[in-house]
C-alpha cells in the first residue's frame, strides 16, 4: 500500500512583524519574503499524492487531471496492489482498468495514457521512469506538469516549478505573474524563484492554496503572507 506523505495539515502559526509599506519593497525582497514565510509556514510541505516509486506517482499524477488529490489517493490504494509495476499496468485488461479508475473522471482518456506511457517505459525505457524532462515528455499522457512532478517529488530534479491549478491561482493573485498560460506562468517563476526552491515552492503553494488561499473564500485573516498580497479580492 502506497505510503502517506508528510504534510501539513494546517500551515503552522507563528507570528511575523508585518512589513510597512509592503507595495515600495523592491521585487526581489518581496519576493524573498514571500518564500521566508511559507517556509515557517508550511515547513514539511510535500506531494500529496501516495505513492512508493516512480511509476506509482506518474501514474497517480495522470489520474490527478481534474481530479482532487483526495479521490485519487482512494482509487490508487487497490489499483497499486493489482498493478504494482510498469509492465503489470502496461498489459492490463483496458476495459477492466477504465472501470477501475473511473471515478477520477476521464477514465478512457486516462487509461489509453497509463497504458501507453507504461508500454513506452517497458519498450524505450528498459522498465524504469525516465530521469529528463525531454524524455519523459515522449510518454503518453505527459505534459510539462505532470513531467516536473516526477522529477522533483520522485528524483529530486528541479527541472522547472508545476504549475496546477493552485499555483496559477495564487501565482496570479500574489502579483508573480500577469500570464494565464501555464508554461509562461512556470517561466515568470522560474526567472524570480531561486532553482533550489523550484521543488518545495510548488508543494507549498498548493498547501497555501488549500488550506487557506481558496478561490471563493480565502482565509486572508489566517494567511502568513497577507501583508505582502495585493490582491483586490482579499478578505479581512
Amino acid at each position: 500500500m502506497p505510503e502517506k506523505p508528510a504534510h501539513p495539515t494546517f500551515p503552522v502559526k507563528f507570528r511575523f512583524q508585518p512589513v510597512k509599506n509592503a507595495r515600495k519593497l523592491p521585487p526581489k525582497q518581496r519576493v524573498k519574503k514571500l518564500l521566508e514565510r511559507l517556509d515557517r509556514a508550511y515547513p514539511r510541505a510535500a506531494c500529496a499524492l501516495h505513492h512508493n516509486n516512480p511509476v506509482q506517482l506518474l501514474v497517480a499524477t495522470i489520474l490527478s487531471a481534474q481530479c482532487t488529490d483526495e479521490r485519487v489517493n482512494k482509487v490508487i490504494q487497490p489499483l497499486f496492489r493489482k498493478y504494482p509495476t510498469a509492465e503489470a499496468f502496461a498489459y492490463a485488461n483496458p476495459r477492466e482498468l477504465e472501470q477501475e479508475i473511473r471515478p477520477t473522471g476521464f477514465f478512457r482518456s486516462k487509461t489509453k495514457s497509463i497504458i501507453g506511457a507504461c508500454r513506452k517505459i517497458l519498450d524505450d525505457f528498459g522498465g524504469k521512469v525516465p530521469r529528463t524532462m525531454e524524455e519523459l515528455l515522449t510518454l503518453p499522457g505527459v505534459a510539462r506538469k505532470t513531467a516536473n512532478v516526477v522529477l522533483g517529488t520522485a528524483y529530486r530534479i528541479a527541472s522547472g516549478i508545476v504549475v496546477d491549478t493552485h499555483v496559477h491561482r495564487l501565482s496570479r493573485r500574489l502579483y508573480l505573474t500577469k500570464e494565464k498560460d501555464p508554461k509562461k506562468i512556470e517561466q515568470d517563476l522560474i526567472k524570480i524563484i531561486p532553482k533550489q526552491r523550484w521543488i518545495v515552492i510548488s508543494h507549498q503553494l498548493i498547501w497555501h492554496g488549500r488550506l487557506v488561499c481558496q478561490a471563493r473564500k480565502p482565509r486572508c485573516a489566517q494567511c502568513s503572507v497577507e501583508d505582502l498580497c495585493y490582491s483586490k479580492d482579499k478578505i479581512l
